[in-house]
C-alpha cells in the first residue's frame, strides 16, 4: 500500500511539460549544445523550459524550494547567446547554457545577494563576483540564484541545512523529508530535478561535497586558490572556495575549467592561471590500470559498506591497484579549525560588509547579530545564532591563538594527514566515502548527520575533493570521494569519470515524499 500511496504521490508532483519545449530534464551540457547545433533548440527556448521547470517544481509539486530568485535578465542573455552563434563567435561550451548560482555569490543582475538573511535583502550590488565574470565571459546565461543554509551555515551549531529565512526549506529529490545538505542545498536540489545543466555552491568544510553526495551529484571543490572568492559573502578566507556541481564528471569539468583565473583582489589565486586548461578534454582518455589508490575505510553502517565495497570492486576491475590505509590520529584538529573559522569569521564578514550598498543597514558582524535578536520571529524559528556571537569575541587575525590554531590545523590535515595516507600506499588518489545518506529534515533538533564525511581534512588543507555519486542507500544518494594534493584535479578528474563510466551509478531523482530507509537509518547520530 505504501508503495502505490508514494507512486501516486510522485505522479501529481512532477508536473507534464509543453511537448514543443526542449527536452532538458537530465540534459548534459553536450545535449543542449547538439540541440543549438542542430537547431533542435535555441538559448531562449533552452532558457524558457528551465524557468518553466523551476515555475512548475519549486514553490507547486515537490516545492524543493531551492531557488531563491530567478534572473530577470536571463532570456536577454539566452538571445545573446542565439545571436552570437548565428554569427559563428559561440564562446565555447558553455555559451548560450544556463547556470544557477548560489545566492551568497554576487552577480551584476538585478536581483539580491543575500546568503539567506534578510540582513542582506537589499543587497543588490550590480556586479559580478569575478568568478562570474568567468562564466558570463564563457557566454554562460545567470539563471538565477540558489537557496542555501542560511549564512552558509555558520549561524549556529544547530542549524537546519536547507533552511533560510529568505527561501524557506530546501527538500531532497529524491525523498521529500530529507535533507537535501548544506549549505549549499539550493544548488544540490536544482541541479538534481534539472533546474539546469549545472550550478555553482561554495564551500568551507563539506558545502559543496555533501549537497553534491546526498543530492546525487558530482561536486568538486578545488584546491584553494584557483577560484576567487571575491565579492563572495565569506566565512574564512583560508578555506572558502566557490566550486561545480553537475550531474556528470565531464559537465562539472567543463564548469570548472571557465572558473578558474587569477583575482587581483584576492592574494590566494596569484598562481590560478597556471593551472587554466580545459579539464574535460583528456577525460575520455583517462585510464585507471596500474594506478595506486589510497582506500580509507571509516566506521559505516552495513548499507553504506556494501555499496562503498561494490564501488572499490568497480575500481578494481578498471585496473586500480587499491591500497587500505588508516587515518592517522589527528589530536585537536577539529578545535583548530573551528578557533580558525571564528576568528575568520568576523574579520572576513566585516571586511565584506563594509563593500554592500547603502541600503545594507547591516554593516558588521554585531549588527547582523542584533539584526537577528530584532527579527527573530522570522530570522530564528528554529535556531539561534550562538556561533555568531562566540565569533564577534575573538580578537582578530594578528591573534596569536588563532594564529596557532591555523598553523596546526593546516599541519594536521596536509602534512601529517593526507600526505601520510598517500604516502602509505605509495598513491596520489585517496578514497572514501562522501557523506552517508540524507537525515530527516528535523527543524526542532538540527542536523542529525549520520555516517562518515570526507570533508574535513581536505578543506582545511585546502585540497581538492571530488565527489562521485555512488549509487542508492535505500532510496538515497551517496558518494564516493575522490582526494588529492594540491593541483591534483586533472587525476581526480580523470580517476572519477573511469568510475562514473563503469559504475553508471547514477539514479535521477523520483520525488518522493519519503524513502523507505529502514531500522537505523532515520537520521540517528
Amino acid at each position: 500500500m505504501r508503495a502505490i500511496t508514494a507512486l501516486l504521490l510522485m505522479t501529481a508532483a512532477v508536473p507534464a511539460f509543453a511537448e514543443t519545449a526542449p527536452k532538458v530534464e537530465e540534459a548534459t551540457i553536450a545535449d543542449l549544445q547538439s540541440m543549438l547545433a542542430t537547431g533542435a533548440a535555441s538559448s531562449e527556448t533552452i532558457t524558457e523550459a528551465y524557468l518553466a521547470r523551476i515555475a512548475a517544481m519549486d514553490r507547486t509539486g515537490p516545492a524543493l524550494r531551492a531557488v531563491i530568485a530567478t534572473n530577470p535578465d536571463a532570456l536577454a542573455q539566452a538571445k545573446a547567446a542565439d545571436v552570437r552563434r548565428k554569427a559563428g563567435k559561440s564562446l565555447g561550451p558553455l555559451d548560450g547554457v544556463p547556470v544557477l548560482i548560489k545566492d551568497n555569490i554576487e552577480t551584476k543582475d538585478p536581483i539580491a545577494t543575500t546568503a539567506g538573511s534578510l540582513a542582506l535583502k537589499d543587497n543588490v550590488t550590480l556586479r559580478d563576483a569575478p568568478m562570474v565574470a568567468m562564466l558570463r565571459k564563457g557566454g554562460a546565461v545567470i539563471l538565477g540564484k540558489t537557496n542555501l543554509s542560511e549564512w552558509a551555515n555558520i549561524r549556529s551549531n544547530n542549524s537546519v541545512s536547507g533552511w533560510s529565512a529568505v527561501g524557506g526549506q530546501v527538500k531532497n529529490p529524491y525523498a521529500l523529508d530529507r535533507t537535501a545538505c548544506g549549505s549549499s542545498s539550493g544548488t544540490g536540489a536544482a541541479i538534481a530535478a534539472s533546474y539546469a545543466a549545472v550550478g555553482i555552491g561554495t564551500e568551507t568544510d563539506g558545502s559543496v561535497v555533501c549537497p553534491s553526495s546526498i543530492n546525487g551529484l558530482v561536486g568538486l571543490k578545488p584546491t584553494l586558490g584557483l577560484v576567487s572568492r571575491t565579492r563572495v559573502v565569506p566565512i574564512s578566507h583560508s578555506q572558502d572556495t566557490p566550486g561545480p556541481m553537475a550531474r556528470s564528471v565531464t559537465d562539472a569539468a567543463i564548469l570548472f575549467s571557465q572558473m578558474i583565473a587569477s583575482d587581483p583582489a584576492d592574494p590566494a589565486t596569484r598562481d590560478a592561471d597556471l593551472f587554466k586548461r580545459d579539464y574535460a578534454a583528456d577525460l575520455p582518455r583517462a585510464s585507471l590500470s596500474g594506478v595506486r589508490v589510497a582506500v580509507y575505510r571509516p566506521e559505516m553502517n552495513a548499507d553504506l559498506t556494501k555499496a562503498f565495497d561494490a564501488a572499490l570492486a568497480v575500481l578494481k576491475a578498471q585496473g586500480a591497484v587499491l591500497v587500505d590505509v588508516e587515518k592517522p590520529k589527528l589530536e585537536g584538529i577539529g578545535a583548530a579549525e573551528f578557533a580558525v573559522l571564528l576568528t575568520e569569521l568576523k574579520a572576513d564578514l566585516n571586511s565584506y560588509l563594509a563593500t554592500t550598498p547603502a541600503a545594507v543597514k547591516t554593516r558588521t558582524l554585531a549588527e547582523v547579530i542584533a539584526f537577528n535578536e530584532t527579527n527573530a520571529a522570522t530570522e530564528m524559528p528554529y535556531f539561534g545564532q550562538e556561533t555568531f556571537v562566540a565569533a564577534e569575541k575573538t580578537n582578530g587575525l594578528a591573534d596569536a591563538e588563532y594564529l596557532g590554531a591555523r598553523a596546526k590545523s593546516l599541519r594536521l590535515a596536509g602534512k601529517e594527514g593526507i600526505d601520510v595516507m598517500l604516502a602509505k600506499a605509495g598513491a596520489q588518489i585517496l578514497i572514501e566515502p562522501s557523506y552517508g545518506p540524507g537525515w530527516l529534515i528535523e527543524p526542532v533538533y538540527g542536523d542529525q548527520y549520520n555516517g562518515p564525511s570526507s570533508s574535513e581534512l581536505p578543506a582545511i588543507s585546502g585540497y581538492p575533493n571530488l565527489t562521485v555519486p555512488m549509487g542508492l542507500v535505500r532510496g538515497l544518494p551517496v558518494g564516493l570521494s575522490f582526494i588529492g594534493k594540491a593541483h591534483s584535479e586533472a587525476v581526480l578528474l580523470g580517476a572519477g569519470f573511469v568510475y562514473e563510466q563503469a559504475s553508471k551509478a547514477r539514479v535521477a531523482p523520483r520525488y518522493l515524499p519519503t524513502a523507505d530507509v529502514g531500522p537505523g537509518m532515520d537520521g540517528a547520530r
